[in-house]
């Protein structure tokens, strides 16, 4: 019989779950040791190895390009090219695009289980594609600022690749793109100001994102097309909407930074209590629908905005021992509670 391959982490978590199983009496001895002879110990993590491999070799890609251009011999080989038209640059990501993806979809067909390998290639693709994209927007986009067209046309392409390819990477590259979309078309219409409709950023975000959220809950479900990338959706829209709010938090409703460096923060107090009250509001809804992803989200994004106010407001009006004494007896806390949690959990 072949047997499983678990980590030193992984073993003892079984090995607890087994003995608990055994004392209640819902196994049997020979049972739990039948399941215990059935593990073996993973001797080298060959997983994280690949995933860091796979890391560096993207990180490695970046930084040959940089030295591309600190290179002299290699500056003078490109400045060769550098009047060739932006249509040939154009076409040339472009094609290098369609090569990566279609070696991603066939590698992915022929070898599922090789899952790094088939996202580094998806990912090598998206960002051939924005560079395609950016070189087109030099071809046709030369004489005006209105450049969420070529965003939008990136959406379009990410939001197809993603379905035909099954790729939830390139999904998150489409939340991307949209959100991009959504910043510099609402810009344009303000005449590329700091406020659309008395919004600046932050608040503009954070209504976009309760919108995406809304959309992965309620209206995704009901696209077949998009129905798997539901969970994706919900975690940028959780993430747009609490890093827009935490912001919103700090700067307020102000577009103008000299403006905002004069007012007093309590000033906006209102929204730093929403951004700790819905956080706060999100923490407790995942722990009473078990849901994983907004429990977490809440609960870091509330210990953020809670930590955020009191530096805030006492930084600079008590003592720097007393400020970081605070801060570590409120740490404590936060351990002992979380520490009975889970005792709790433990025991049931």
């Amino acid at each position: 019989m072949k047997k499983i391959d678990l980590s030193k982490q992984e073993i003892e978590v079984v090995q607890e779950v087994l003995n608990h199983w055994q004392e209640q009496g819902l196994l049997e001895q020979s049972k739990v040791t039948e399941l215990r002879d059935n593990i073996d110990e993973r001797g080298f993590e060959w997983k994280m190895l690949a995933r860091y491999a796979f890391w560096v070799a993207l990180a490695s890609l970046v930084f040959s390009v940089v030295s591309l251009f600190s290179d002299d011999t290699l500056v003078n080989f490109v400045e060769r090219f550098y009047e060739a038209p932006n249509l040939a640059f154009c076409i040339f990501f472009g094609a290098l695009a369609a090569l990566f993806y279609v070696a991603g979809f066939r590698n992915k067909k022929k070898f599922p289980e090789k899952t790094l390998s088939n996202e580094t290639l998806m990912l090598a693709g998206s960002f051939s594609t924005a560079a395609s994209i950016g070189f087109l927007g030099q071809v046709v986009d030369r004489a005006t600022n209105h450049f969420t067209i070529l965003f939008l046309l990136s959406i379009i392409i990410y939001g197809l690749l993603s379905v035909k390819l099954y790729s939830k990477l390139i999904w998150v590259f489409t939340l991307g793109a949209l959100g991009i979309w959504f910043a510099t078309e609402t810009a344009y219409h303000s005449d590329w100001g700091f406020r659309f409709w008395g919004m600046n950023y932050p608040l503009r975000f954070t209504i976009f994102g309760i919108l995406l959220t809304v959309f992965a809950l309620w209206g995704q479900p009901r696209i077949p097309t998009l129905r798997p990338f539901q969970s994706t959706s919900y975690v940028v829209g959780l993430l747009y909407t609490m890093i827009a709010l935490w912001c919103l938090s700090i700067f307020g409703n102000y577009s103008d930074f000299d403006a905002w460096t004069t007012i007093r923060q309590y000033e906006i107090f209102y929204w730093g209590l929403l951004a700790i009250a819905l956080s706060l509001g999100l923490a407790l809804y995942g722990m009473k629908a078990k849901d994983n992803i907004s429990r977490d989200i809440g609960f870091v994004f509330f210990l953020l905005n809670l930590y955020t106010r009191f530096v805030e407001y006492l930084w600079d009006n008590i003592n720097r021992t007393v400020f970081f004494l605070i801060l570590a007896v409120s740490f404590w806390i936060v351990g002992r509670w979380s520490e009975k949690i889970w005792k709790k959990k433990s025991a049931m």
